[in-house]
């Protein structure tokens, strides 16, 4: 069986900005990429936000750069999924792709968190050419144009009226006729004058062309279908978290996020820690992503050299 110093699972933004500060550090660090490497972002098109790029970078080119500079210092990155854990003892032992066991002085979970879809065709065609689940990510590509947001919930309240600052109009798609935001998201959005709340609707499909996104097409309880001219079409009915796998020994809130303890990104089992989204209900930015991966690389270096 491979013996790992500081194993790292997830290939996001987190995952390898552990991996670029575990090498530094001397770890021989093992990263497995998971089913999605590059991690959500990679969804998206252009990253706006990202501090050093004032015109923009490429998201896949950002990821690609990062996984470049994590094995540039000697990270040992590889494809592969941990299909199992074993946190019960130190070494820690894990199984991957359900074939090959390895076991891990400590390890870093940076699986991230996916985005709920509604699992449209039309939605799949069109993600990163008007489909977002980031409206800060993506929200300034649609200045002063006209999108949608589907969702009803404290989420979906937020991601409107920050597209509302920008946009020309926002159309809210909620399934029911009641919001299920808290009293003062709700406040918010009904006085906001360029948001359209549009109760009792369903998606039923994305519009587009070549270009993108061009509206949706809707259909109210009663069974009335009509279409929305928009160029933006956000989701946000929620994310979840890729923990399932750590349940059994990593302590999670109702929503599946891992718990860290406090400002540190330990866990609840010595020697497990955890970055990037997957223990960040809040922020879910490539930022805030990458410094808790650096955050955890610091904590992994002072654990193995007092063990």
């Amino acid at each position: 069986m491979e013996s790992i110093k500081c194993l790292i699972i997830g290939g996001g933004p987190a995952g390898y900005t552990a991996a670029i500060y575990a090498s530094r550090a001397g770890l021989n660090p093992v990263l497995y990429e998971g089913m999605e490497p590059g991690g959500q972002l990679t969804t998206t098109t252009i990253v706006e936000n990202f501090p050093g790029f004032p015109e923009g970078v490429d998201a896949n080119q950002l990821m690609s750069d990062m996984r470049a500079q994590a094995a540039r210092f000697g990270a040992d990155i590889r494809r592969g999924v941990i299909t199992s854990v074993d946190f019960s003892n130190r070494p820690f032992r894990m199984t991957v792709d359900g074939e090959t066991a390895i076991e891990a002085q400590a390890v870093i979970i940076a699986t991230g968190a996916s985005a709920k879809y509604l699992g449209l065709p039309s939605e799949r065609k069109f993600r990163g050419m008007g489909v977002s689940a980031c409206a800060t990510c993506d929200g300034f590509f649609y200045r002063k144009k006209d999108v949608a947001v589907v969702g009803g919930g404290d989420t979906a309240c937020e991601e409107a009226t920050y597209l509302a600052n920008i946009c020309n109009k926002v159309y809210m798609i909620v399934r029911r006729d009641v919001f299920r935001a808290s009293q003062a998201m709700r406040d918010r959005v009904m006085n906001t004058p360029n948001i359209e709340v549009l109760w009792n609707c369903q998606t039923q499909e994305v519009l587009g062309d070549d270009s993108g996104v061009t509206g949706v097409r809707l259909e109210r309880k009663d069974g009335k279908v009509f279409d929305i001219k928009v160029d933006g079409f956000f989701l946000a009915i929620g994310h979840h978290p890729n923990s399932d796998v750590f349940k059994e020994y990593i302590d999670t809130d109702e929503n599946g996020y891992i718990i860290t303890d406090g400002k540190s990104t330990r866990t609840n089992v010595e020697g497990v820690f955890s970055a990037g989204d997957v223990q960040d209900p809040s922020f879910r930015q490539a930022i805030t992503a990458a410094a808790s991966g650096c955050k955890a690389a610091l904590e992994v270096e002072k654990f193995l050299m007092s063990n």
